[in-house]
């Protein structure tokens, strides 16, 4: 819990430079750059031995990430002096919903028995925009064992129109009648 936290500050300071700056796009571009450098367990691995000088994983770092912004390089020998590196990727998911919130926009993720075409995945995204109130930009999946129908989340809540939600609730109704 401490490290979500702490990940969420280093994201709000984060966001409130590039609000200043009005760099909010480039921030979240550096912020993915750096979080995928953090997914590469080798890079990780040299990062975090003890036996590789500070100066040296700076070194490293500016190589591999030559073209951030020098704030975000500064951010992230911040976080490899902390031992804070693996939070790359979580400030970079919270520095996400910043942004998202700040344009008024909600993330969704959708399960559908087969796959959304375009027109299926606008008609999603308008109707949980209506729920929502906000432009809503949805990821989706694909489930088969759904049978039909959709099963949402959006902003902590889910909504399940699945078929398999709903013959399940059919069946209860029915066996709670025969007794």
């Amino acid at each position: 819990m401490a490290k979500k936290v702490a990940a969420r500050r280093y994201a709000q300071a984060v966001f409130e430079i590039a609000l200043e700056k009005q760099e909010l796009d480039r921030w979240q571009a550096d912020l993915d750059k750096i979080a995928f450098l953090g997914e590469n367990t080798e890079v990780t691995v040299l990062l975090q031995n003890p036996k590789l000088r500070p100066g040296d994983k700076s070194k490293l770092l500016a190589a591999l990430l030559s073209d951030v912004n020098p704030l975000a390089l500064n951010l992230v020998n911040l976080l490899v002096t902390k031992g804070k590196w693996e939070a790359a990727s979580q400030i970079a998911h919270h520095y996400r919903e910043m942004l998202d919130a700040s344009r008024g926009i909600e993330r969704a993720s959708v399960t559908t028995a087969v796959p959304l075409d375009n027109d299926g995945r606008q008609r999603v995204e308008a109707r949980l925009g209506a729920i929502s109130g906000k432009k809503v930009i949805v990821t989706s999946a694909v489930d088969a064992d759904l049978l039909g129908g959709v099963v949402a989340r959006i902003g902590g809540k889910l909504l399940d129109g699945s078929v398999r939600t709903r013959l399940a609730s059919l069946k209860e109704k029915i066996s709670s009648n025969r007794i």
